[in-house]
């Protein structure tokens, strides 16, 4: 049971890493439309007819076309190896409802649907054939009795209520209260810090993404403040008492600038290994900037791209102000929490 959890929690992470650049090209083409055409292009009458609303319709293609089969494909490759790749992706492609019939499941659907591709194109790989045969496995059963199974299990099994259940979270997460959105922020900006880029990191980012997916920018604007911080943590905390740094470490006051701007969690890994402390002074300024932007209202129209991307926020100045917040927040803590080196 437990290599089984195991291999599920590889094939999200398999999955979602594969995703991601199909995400990040289309929200933020997405988010160029807005810039360029305002964000009435998605109610234009005739897509494509000015250049602004190309480049939009360009990156929808990425966000609501391909992100979620992408999913479904690589989640059942982590499971099942090439041959899950057309089974998963044709699950994902179902969750998306393609046919309009009131079951989309999307994100959530096509997690599922991968996971269930890829256990059952293993199962199609042991059907016992003759030799003369065994070519035909990949190349022809396992494509298309996975492709109707799969097919058939998401339309007739587990669409519906997966549908009905991300349309009962959406409904959830729009009805929250304002002491709901507190507990929200705070776990959601625990978990972007706590391994800055890990699995924790992801589930939290693939939260995000599903509910911009139906059309809330809330949670996106907290991922962006929650992950952005730790890296600004550090080069204002090594600013403000550059004593218990070397000069080695404040040689990368630059760079964890650059990974603040750009939303690169990761360039504070190194530190947070170095030392454990850290990582609880990073969850709470990234929790803290978190529940602000939730409370303040801010929204973000695209899924990746750091502070470059200000033309997709709806309200820039609270933004920059909550990330400050939970910089220094953060960096406060570090500061408490680190000695003075005993040599340079």
């Amino acid at each position: 049971m437990r290599d089984v959890i195991d291999d599920i929690k590889e094939a999200f992470l398999t999955g979602v890493s594969y995703m991601l650049p199909f995400v990040v090209a289309g929200g933020i083409l997405v988010a160029l439309g807005f810039l360029l055409g305002g964000y009435n292009i998605p109610n234009e009458v005739d897509p494509g007819t000015t250049f602004a609303s190309t480049i939009f319709w360009i990156g929808k293609i990425g966000l609501d076309n391909l992100m979620v089969p992408v999913l479904g494909a690589y989640v059942a490759y982590s499971i099942a190896d090439k041959p899950g790749i057309c089974v998963g992706m044709f699950g994902g492609w179902i969750a998306n409802d393609p046919w309009g019939i009131g079951y989309k499941s999307g994100f959530l659907g096509a997690l599922v649907a991968g996971i269930i591709a890829g256990y059952l194109v293993n199962l199609l790989k042991k059907i016992p054939l003759p030799n003369s045969l065994k070519s035909l496995l990949p190349t022809l059963l396992v494509p298309v009795i996975g492709c109707a199974g799969i097919g058939l299990i998401m339309h007739y099994v587990i669409g519906t209520p997966l549908g009905a259940l991300t349309q009962a979270l959406t409904n959830m997460l729009n009805n929250l209260g304002t002491g709901n959105l507190v507990l929200l922020g705070i776990i959601q900006g625990c978990m972007l810090a706590f391994d800055m880029g890990g699995p924790c990191n992801k589930v939290a980012y693939a939260f995000a993404l599903a509910c911009m997916e139906t059309g809330n920018y809330a949670p996106m604007a907290a991922n962006f403040v929650a992950s952005c911080a730790p890296p600004l943590a550090l080069a204002l905390a090594m600013l403000a008492a550059p004593k218990k740094f070397t000069k080695e470490d404040r040689a990368n006051i630059p760079g964890f600038f650059a990974g603040a701007l750009c939303m690169i969690t990761e360039f504070a890994i190194p530190y947070a290994a170095k030392n454990l402390k850290y990582i609880p002074c990073f969850m709470a300024g990234s929790a803290v900037g978190a529940v602000i932007s939730y409370l303040w209202g801010i929204t973000i129209r695209a899924p990746h791209g750091g502070v470059f991307v200000v033309f997709a926020m709806n309200k820039v100045l609270p933004f920059f102000v909550t990330l400050l917040i939970a910089g220094v927040v953060s960096a406060a803590l570090i500061v408490l929490v680190t000695k003075v080196p005993e040599k340079e």
